[in-house]
């Protein structure tokens, strides 16, 4: 008699409550993790700075290792980018030129600043990394269509780039 009376205090869930509990868990999931992809995975600014940074880090090294200097190519005008390297003839610099990336729709270069000569708003601008691991010392100034505006700025020794969620006019790190 004592175990009946123990099963009858025994609170436990059914399993209709426990299912009910793991389908509402399950909605509110699916309704919110794609709200989420969207808002931080399809940010195309912050995805074309990620981009950039990666191809910086990928051309020091490369750089390095093969002992050539090598040059990240901007198109302003365009709003392409492209990879030379002093070891490249004419013809593969024409080919390199010929397939750029391109940044996405809603993403611009404003300009890109040189500790040596300046704002370059215009035109083609080429940013070296030498065969010793240095960097032309730059900023790269990036901006979308809903006005926000970052700054990548490449430091000359470290080969690494600061990115700064504002526009910045000098190289003060």
């Amino acid at each position: 008699m004592n175990q009946q009376k123990i099963f009858k205090n025994t609170r436990a869930f059914t399993l209709i409550e426990l299912t009910m509990v793991v389908l509402l868990a399950g909605l509110f999931m699916s309704l919110t993790i794609p709200q989420f992809q969207n808002a931080v995975m399809k940010d195309n600014l912050k995805s074309s700075i990620r981009r950039i940074v990666r191809q910086v880090g990928i051309l020091r090294n490369e750089a390095i290792r093969n002992n050539q200097d090598y040059d990240l190519r901007f198109d302003l005008e365009s709003n392409r980018y492209w990879v030379e390297n002093s070891g490249m003839s004419e013809l593969q610099k024409a080919e390199a030129r010929e397939k750029p990336i391109s940044l996405p729709e809603g993403v611009r270069i404003l300009d890109i600043w040189f500790a040596d000569a300046g704002k370059q708003m215009t035109g083609e601008i080429g940013i070296r990394f030498y065969r010793k691991g240095y960097i032309r010392p730059s900023l790269i100034h990036l901006s979308s269509e809903d006005g926000r505006k970052f700054t990548l700025a490449l430091r000359p020794f470290l080969g690494k780039v600061k990115v700064f969620e504002e526009y910045r006019d000098t190289f003060d790190l």
